[in-house]
């Protein structure tokens, strides 16, 4: 397994069919690749690093000592595992339920920190429309239609190597 110490990565997943999905993308202090502790043969997605990076690779026998020796350790990385599947349920319950114009917003505020724990950091690093696309299930077109949106209504500002996202664009969350 793998553990983030700096940088962004990306988890894909390809179907049968050749289609791209983006199923997360990870902030640094993320793990990656634990399924191999609950005897997954085969990874079921693909990681890439998404900016400059720094991943170190844990073998798994190092890990389970680490898990069965130090309780705080094991505390923690299980509290991290917990939230991370909260996050992925609440992505896919987004994606069922609610339009493509809603799913970037959510994507947008929960890239810049808004609703969480720590502090918002509204400056989100450059990501392609693509991506984006990729991780919301719509097309590159309908990203930029949207974008195009909430610049003309205030929500996002774009400033030299990134994006500005201010908290009125909850508000498309919130609309019904």
């Amino acid at each position: 397994m793998f553990y983030l110490q700096s940088g962004k990565v990306k988890l894909t997943v390809v179907s049968k069919r050749g289609k791209e999905a983006v199923v997360g993308i990870l902030p640094e202090g993320s793990f990656f690749g634990e399924g191999c502790l609950a005897g997954q043969p085969l990874r079921m997605s693909t990681a890439s690093a998404v900016e400059r990076s720094t991943i170190i690779r844990v073998e798994k026998r190092v890990m389970v000592g680490l898990l069965h020796k130090e309780p705080e350790f094991a505390e923690r990385f299980l509290a991290y595992l917990l939230s991370r599947n909260i996050r992925m349920e609440a992505d896919l319950v987004d994606h069922l339920f609610n339009s493509s114009e809603k799913r970037l917003a959510r994507l947008l505020l929960l890239m810049a920190n808004f609703g969480q724990e720590s502090k918002p950091i509204p400056l989100i690093a450059k990501m392609s429309q693509e991506t984006l696309a990729e991780m919301i299930g719509t097309t590159r077109s309908r990203v930029s239609s949207f974008m195009n949106r909430f610049k003309e209504l205030g929500y996002i500002d774009y400033n030299g190597g990134g994006m500005h996202v201010h908290s009125s664009l909850v508000s498309v969350v919130l609309h019904d």
